[in-house]
């Protein structure tokens, strides 16, 4: 006669939520008298055990994963989302969508309670969209069994990590490549954060592409802010007031390219009649703008497909076919690039 397989029991759950018997039974009977930290915990452990009350039956659970973003308002995490639903679509899994940073703080949700909180909700394992990469992190992940697959991590300090992104060193120099076949010498670029492992690559890819031409990168057109509108406008104001000004702006995503058309605009400058530039990421609003923005294509849809099916493979016990998936990049041309002016244009109001 088989051997019948013991089911987990209660005090298997307290000990590995670390409360007592009593408190794992009050989350299991919905006591409101429970703290939400210690209910998060309970409930990870009765996803972690499989535990089930007595006289209950087991429920089919549909296969979740779950995109957790920095921002909602993001292009470029809108275009991923939308690759990773279609490719959730194709094989019957349903996508959630949750913040990194809730509650409305500006600090993002510990590792050690997002994972948590997914674990409980039985997700089947989650793609996390941008965020920093710690030691911590892959502890908290690895800890839970959570399978995750992080899309273009800002930092990566472990290998053991599975992450998809792009080819941002190839990206940055075809750009640059483009700028230089152009005629244009005298070339800034605004990166992303300087702790930002894509934006580094970028501006690395901007340097070769320079060093290969003979082209001097001057340190002052060299710019690390933030991937966003504001941050990007105001530095491409500094660059454009300079006394030897840029002919060419480089911007590190979309969203920083309208910030630098925005300070061309401000200063009386025409885009490209007096200035290039140059975006990243060609999301969808590279087409709308005035004039259509030449961006580095990545190709963001697939970077979604392909989490998607990682992660599944993950929770399926199946090993990736490497630690980081690179996609390749691609440059798109459109109306915001053309030759340098024979003089460098002089914003209105510089003297």
């Amino acid at each position: 006669m088989p051997a019948t397989e013991r089911r987990p029991t209660l005090t298997a759950v307290a000990e590995r939520a670390g409360v007592s018997v009593a408190t794992a039974s009050k989350v299991l009977n919905r006591h409101a008298d429970v703290a939400p930290g210690t209910r998060v915990r309970v409930e990870a452990a009765v996803a972690e055990l499989g535990y089930r009350t007595p006289g209950t039956r087991r429920v089919e659970v549909r296969r979740t994963v779950e995109l957790l973003v920095d921002k909602l308002d993001s292009p470029y995490a809108m275009e991923v989302l939308r690759g990773v639903t279609l490719a959730a679509e194709d094989v019957d899994v349903d996508v959630t969508v949750s913040r990194l940073r809730r509650g409305g703080g500006d600090r993002p949700e510990p590792p050690s309670t997002w994972t948590r909180r997914l674990v409980a909700a039985r997700r089947t394992g989650a793609v996390v969209v941008t965020a920093q990469v710690t030691a911590t992190t892959y502890e908290s992940i690895a800890r839970a069994r959570l399978p995750v697959v992080v899309v273009d991590p800002l930092h990566l300090t472990t290998p053991a990590l599975v992450s998809v992104g792009s080819t941002n060193w190839t990206g940055g120099r075809s750009a640059t490549e483009h700028l230089l076949a152009l005629g244009h010498t005298r070339i800034a670029v605004i990166g992303g954060p300087e702790a930002s492992m894509s934006a580094v690559a970028r501006v690395d890819g901007f340097r070769s592409a320079c060093q290969r031409a003979g082209v001097p990168v001057d340190p002052a057109l060299v710019r690390h802010v933030a991937f966003d509108h504001d941050a990007a406008r105001a530095a491409a104001e500094a660059l454009l007031r300079l006394d030897d000004p840029p002919t060419a702006v480089l911007a590190s995503n979309d969203v920083q390219a309208l910030g630098v058309l925005e300070a061309a605009r401000r200063l009386g400058l025409a885009v490209p009649r007096d200035l290039s530039v140059v975006g990243y990421d060609d999301t969808y609003v590279a087409a709308w703008t005035n004039p259509p923005l030449t961006s580095v294509h990545q190709p963001l849809q697939d970077i979604g497909r392909v989490a998607l099916r990682t992660v599944l493979a993950l929770a399926e016990g199946r090993a990736p076919d490497a630690h980081h998936i690179e996609l390749a990049t691609s440059l798109v041309v459109r109306d915001s690039t053309a030759p340098p002016p024979p003089r460098p244009a002089r914003p209105e109001g510089h003297r």
